[in-house]
């Protein structure tokens, strides 16, 4: 009898448990990133693009519909910036990957990091990456060296790929790129070189693979983290031979509906292998659109075309709005209210802190964690973000700040090509009314700089407190280290 009563008591106090649990609780949700290369917030149509650029996005609005979609998105300013930022929930200039690398070597996240992907995987998750990395492309900077169970895809960048048709590079000595493939635990493998050709074809095969990444681990039973960065549209933007000329409306167009195609077909595959309901997809992008100065061009195979940021000023490589807002949506049924559109700042880095809760993942300690946990915000729990601003980084420099609706710019740069503008004195911009960022307010708004450098006046601190890792280190790297 008293045995049964105590049977009793326990499979009450567990019945208690798991009935005041969070949702997410209960069962580890999946996580699918789709994390884009150059794609401005003005190209889907959920931001008024896509009819305006030649394709409209059907895929895409709905998951925007769907969902959560963010007005205020931030990333950094460059491509490997980025993507150590969101790998790490930490400032890229951290990382020692403040800046892309043009010469080669050594350069991505050193083993000390502690990325996304292993955050999940000691979560016990499933994690396979296809795509795009530019984190690292030497023995122990692979993404399989950094938490990724698999990976399919590119170590660089896919501007390389016009290398083997430009004059004088065959006998430039300059090795050529190539695909990528490899297993946790193993060395990753060279596939086949990533040409023109290939450049066409691949984002095609990363989802493919991603399909059958899901699949599996549906098979396998165990949640899975699946990170989607395409390649696409950074330059050479050309379609798969499927989809050229598919709009009528030129070549940007037709990749354009590719996007929507393959994250359709994502979205699809999610639906039929039952897992809606337990996956939280994410769409978002690394940079800004990319542009050139006016009047200009490319002398290479494929013309330049240049993107879109909507009403923001700037492109990719420049600390205006253009640059570092990046188009999100974000789609959970039953956790994420449908139909949410919020203009509250938040910041790539953000996702690790999140996804660490909402996984039951663990942030490290031992470090500065610059993301914020914005669970609560993303589940519609609450209206405001727990971020109110943020550094603008160009490269290793700090080129202004935002806060709130205003932004404190101490240089500008109109484009990847132009020269910077160093100001003795900040220039201030109300982006309700100025998205343009053309309207300096800084009389009579100079109370705007005291309340917004308050967060660079604290981030110069932890700078101090805790050195940035150098650019170039290698493997082992020990905090404090020489």
């Amino acid at each position: 009898m008293k045995s049964s009563k105590m049977t009793f008591i326990v499979l009450f106090a567990c019945a208690l448990v798991f009935s005041f649990s969070p949702a997410f609780a209960q069962e580890k949700p999946n996580i699918v990133l789709v994390f884009m290369d150059n794609f401005g917030w003005g190209e889907p149509g959920f931001n008024g693009g896509g009819i305006i650029r030649g394709a409209p996005t059907p895929r895409l609005d709905t998951l925007a519909s769907e969902g959560l979609r963010l007005t205020n998105f931030n990333v950094e300013s460059q491509c490997t910036p980025s993507r150590a930022a969101i790998m790490s929930g930490r400032y890229a200039i951290r990382t020692g990957n403040g800046t892309i690398p043009l010469g080669g070597g050594v350069y991505g996240l050193v083993q000390w990091e502690v990325t996304m992907a292993e955050m999940l995987s000691d979560a016990g998750y499933a994690t396979g990456m296809f795509g795009k990395w530019h984190l690292g492309h030497t023995e122990g900077r692979f993404p399989t060296d950094q938490g990724f169970d698999e990976w399919y895809g590119i170590p660089n960048s896919s501007d390389e790929t016009p290398w083997e048709v430009l004059d004088g590079y065959a006998e430039s000595g300059v090795e050529g790129t190539y695909i990528f493939e490899g297993k946790k635990g193993s060395t990753p493998q060279k596939v086949k070189a990533y040409n023109l050709e290939q450049r066409a074809l691949i984002d095609h095969e990363l989802t493919q693979r991603s399909i059958d990444f899901m699949q599996q681990q549906v098979k396998n039973k165990k949640p899975f983290f699946l990170y989607v960065p395409y390649t696409q549209t950074h330059y050479p933007a050309i379609p798969h031979p499927d989809f050229a000329g598919k709009t009528g409306n030129g070549r940007f167009a037709d990749v354009l509906a590719q996007v929507d195609a393959y994250n359709g077909m994502l979205l699809d595959a999610v639906d039929e292998l039952g897992i809606r309901d337990n996956t939280l997809f994410i769409f978002t992008a690394d940079n800004g659109p990319e542009a050139i100065p006016e009047g200009s061009s490319t002398p290479s195979v494929d013309y330049f075309i240049p993107g879109t940021a909507g009403p923001w000023r700037g492109s990719l490589f420049t600390g205006f709005e253009g640059s570092l807002r990046v188009p999100f949506a974000a789609r959970w049924p039953g956790k994420i209210p449908a139909g949410s559109v919020s203009d509250e700042i938040v910041h790539e880095m953000d996702l690790y802190p999140t996804f660490a809760r909402i996984a039951g993942g663990t942030v490290p300690e031992d470090r500065v964690i610059d993301g914020v946990d914005q669970t609560d915000f993303l589940l519609g729990k609450q209206e405001k973000s727990n971020r109110e601003g943020l550094i603008v980084y160009m490269g290793n420099d700090v080129w202004g700040v935002k806060w709130r609706n205003w932004k404190v710019n101490l240089k500008e740069q109109q484009n990847i090509l132009s020269e910077t503008l160093d100001y003795g004195m900040p220039r201030i911009y109300n982006l309700y009314k100025d998205p343009g960022e053309t309207q300096n307010v800084l009389f009579p708004e100079t109370w705007v700089p005291k309340a917004a450098l308050g967060q660079l006046g604290a981030h110069v601190v932890s700078l101090r407190t805790h050195p940035p890792i150098k650019a170039g280190t290698k493997d082992p790297y020990v905090p404090g280290g020489p």
